[in-house]
Formats: C-alpha cells, structure tokens, sequence
C-alpha cells in the first residue's frame, strides 16, 4: 500500500485513528449536556494559543492546549454560575480568541497566514513527529476520562441535581468535561482543523442516535463512525489532493444522512416486532367443562 510508505501519512493516519476515537466520545456528553457547539467555541480560543506558540518558538499543540484548558475553564465557570450576560461573556471570549491568534501569527517570525490556515482547516501534511508525540499523550488522556468515568460522566450530563444528591463531585465533574473537550480540539486540529473540529464532535454521535437505542451504543457507535470517516478521509485527501478537514466532515454528513434513511425502516422492524411479542398468548377453551359451573 503506497499510502503508508510516505512518513506523514503513517503520523497522518495514526492522528486520524486518534481523532476518530477522541472527539465523539467526549462528543458524546457534549451532545447529551446540549452543549453541541461548545466544540467550536473552544477552537476560537485555541487559536491564540497557536499564535502564541508561533510567537514563542514554542510547540502550538502544547501551548494551544494550555490556552484551551483555560478558556474551558472560563466557560464553565459562566455557565455553572449563570451569568445574566453570560452569552455576551462567551461571545466575546471566542471572537477575541481568534482576533488574538491571528495578531500573534502576524507579530511572529515563524508564523505565517498558511501556517495559519492548516491550523484552522488541517493540514495532513503538517503533522510532525513532535505533535504525534503530543497528540498520542492528549488522547491517552481523553480516552481515560471518557471510557473510565462515563458512568460519572453520563449522571451528570443527564441531571446534575440528582448526581449530587447521590454524592457526585458535580462541580469537578463539570471541569473535567470541559477540559477533555478543551483537549480534544487541540489533538484534532492538525487533522480537522480547529474550525471544522466541533463537527467531528458532534455529526457522528448525532448519527450514531438515529439507530441506536441506548447509551452505550450511542457512544460506541459514535467512535466507529469518528474512525470510520476521520481514516477514510485522510485517504481521501491523500489519494485526491484535497484538505483532510473537509472531507472528514463531509463523509461525517454523508453517514448521517445514510442513517437517518435507514432509521425509519428500522424503527417500523422493531415496533413489528414489538407488537408480536406484546401479543396475546391465552388459550381461551372452546367449549365449558361441568367444573366450570358455579353453584349457589
């Protein structure tokens, strides 16, 4: 297989695989949690700490990630204490993330509006030995939270009040929620970009949802998806010379869409189904016996 001859495709594919897994598991409480483009607003602020990075002489993912945690951190915080002008607060954080980022691209001997842009759409190419190192530790540490606390992690994004009266951390909980999305948007984006991230994040747990019937397979469904189409589509923009980040999201809507036609058909099977074993299995006798006389 050619494709695995070149050294950034074999870092570019292993980033997909990770990406794939990542972010729709952290998606997955995001989308439960109705906190969908949280995502997006999060990669807003990764972008300066790319600037800054570029800034710095310093590694982007690394310093995107520090940025990241916390302006996660920030946005919690509003959230949790709920803000009158809480809305204004996070508009302003994402918008001015961006406008940071490309000052300190622009104030920067390193940086430069391509670098800039691979960042912001993913760049398969990009993808060096240092950021797989950091990729690699990131993800090892998003996988934890989401595979080792799910159950945590699913009370509180389906009612906070009643996982703290069983005696869940809430607050911390909430955090680490944030940080684990704050972190997976740095591992994906050299390989979606950080303004096409919060799709992976959401598209696959949103088409995952269309057949599955439970939780658990809500979230493993939604990993399959995340790594069918992240390693797909970094195949496809090797083979087809165009950006990985799009066509991860493009093959991510094309599942949804195959899904939701199937969801239909799906649902009919199993209310036919339903509707046999529900079904009355009583023998009525077809004629009285004498011992069903009753006397006076």
């Amino acid at each position: 297989m050619d494709i695995l001859e070149p050294a950034f495709m074999q870092r570019a594919l292993l980033a997909a695989l990770l990406v794939g897994i990542t972010a729709p598991a952290i998606g997955t409480f995001l989308v439960q949690r109705r906190q969908a483009l949280m995502g997006d607003g999060i990669g807003h602020v990764a972008l300066t700490g790319v600037g800054l990075g570029f800034l710095l002489n310093a590694s982007p993912v690394w310093i995107a990630t520090a940025v990241c945690v916390a302006g996660a951190v920030v946005m919690e915080l509003i959230r949790s204490y709920g803000k009158a002008r809480g809305d204004i607060a996070l508009a302003m954080l994402f918008y001015g993330g961006m406008a940071g980022g490309v000052m300190l691209t622009s104030l920067s001997d390193a940086g430069s509006n391509a670098n800039l842009v691979s960042y912001l759409f993913g760049s398969i190419t990009t993808v060096s030995e240092d950021d797989m190192v950091a990729i690699c530790v990131l993800a090892a540490f998003v996988i934890l939270v989401t595979i080792g606390l799910r159950r945590q992690l699913f009370a509180i994004c389906q009612d906070e009040e009643f996982a703290r009266v069983t005696g869940l951390p809430v607050r911390l909980l909430n955090l680490l929620v944030a940080i684990t999305a704050a972190v997976t948007v740095t591992v994906a984006m050299r390989v979606v970009g950080l303004l096409l991230v919060s799709a992976l994040m959401v598209i696959p747990v949103a088409a995952s949802q269309q057949i599955a019937r439970s939780f658990a397979m809500t979230f493993g469904l939604a990993m399959g998806i995340g790594v069918l189409v992240a390693v797909s589509g970094t195949a496809t923009s090797y083979y087809v010379d165009v950006p990985s980040g799009a066509t991860i999201v493009l093959l991510a809507i094309g599942v949804f869409v195959a899904l939701t036609a199937l969801a239909a058909p799906l649902a009919r099977r199993r209310a036919r189904r339903t509707e046999a074993a529900e079904g009355c299995t009583l023998r009525v006798p077809e004629a009285r016996t004498a011992t069903d006389d009753v006397r006076v």
